[in-house]
């Protein structure tokens, strides 16, 4: 649902960046000119971004960098707010769009670990299983902060405080998760890209949630959510309807 006339995106891309360095002045001023806020990472493993401006100047952004072959799959996921919720522009260069710590989990390396659809999700909750009969577990791969705003009913929070302490707790739990469909999520799917290749490499019947928590409320009613879906600008937070909370 349209609110508000700023439009704000969130998307990330594992891809072979060797010229990560390099794209971040063009991107930057790209972006500068057409007054857009947000933050964008670059690493040789991807892009992770998030911009906010008036809905013509993003999308112009957006048509730009896909015209580097590279970036045409991205996919942003959309939310409206009344106001830029961004007080800069910033494109960093980091190791990691975001840091496990885990060099050979390198997605743009390694084949995408199983994809979950959100409305496959929103059936198996309902149902209580998978096609297959087996329990589903969701698994929060955010740090302990954000569940606290809103996670998946009954979802397993093993309140990690940075993401890098992720493949830790899987070995430490792993025993709990046998013979389950366990579905790894996040805010918009990059932390739970990483965790389902984790979590398969362990042995485990793991799937990602596509898109992560942004993308299952906009593809579904949000059913077998509870509260907001935590966001690192000044919304704080969105509700199902994808409306900054109040």
């Amino acid at each position: 649902m349209k609110s508000g006339s700023i439009l704000n995106i969130s998307c990330y891309q594992f891809v072979s960046l060797p010229d990560c360095a390099a794209l971040r002045d063009p991107l930057h001023q790209r972006a500068a000119d057409l007054g857009l806020k947000g933050t964008m990472l670059l690493a040789e493993e991807g892009i992770n971004l998030f911009l906010a401006g008036p809905a013509d100047r993003v999308n112009a952004w957006v048509a730009a960098l896909k015209e580097d072959a590279r970036f045409a799959p991205l996919t942003p996921k959309e939310s409206w707010s009344e106001a830029v919720p961004f007080k800069k522009l910033l494109v960093k260069v980091k190791r990691e769009i975001i840091r496990m710590d885990r060099p050979a989990i390198r997605p743009d390396h390694l084949p995408r670990a199983p994809a979950l659809p959100a409305a496959t999700l929103r059936r198996w909750l309902d149902q209580g299983h998978d096609d297959e009969g087996r329990p589903v577990v969701m698994l929060d791969t955010r740090n302990g902060f954000e569940v606290d705003e809103g996670a998946f009913d009954d979802c397993i929070d093993w309140r990690i405080t940075k993401f890098s302490e992720f493949p830790a707790a899987v070995a430490a739990h792993r025993a709990e998760l046998e013979g389950k469909t366990v579905v790894s999520y996040c805010t918009g799917g990059i932390r739970c890209e990483k965790a389902a290749i984790v979590l398969n490499e362990e042995g485990l019947h793991a799937y990602q949630l596509e898109g992560g928590i942004l993308k299952y409320f906009e593809e579904t009613d949000g059913a077998h959510y509870h509260g907001a879906c935590f966001v690192f600008d000044e919304r704080r937070g969105v509700a199902a309807d994808l409306s900054p909370v109040e």
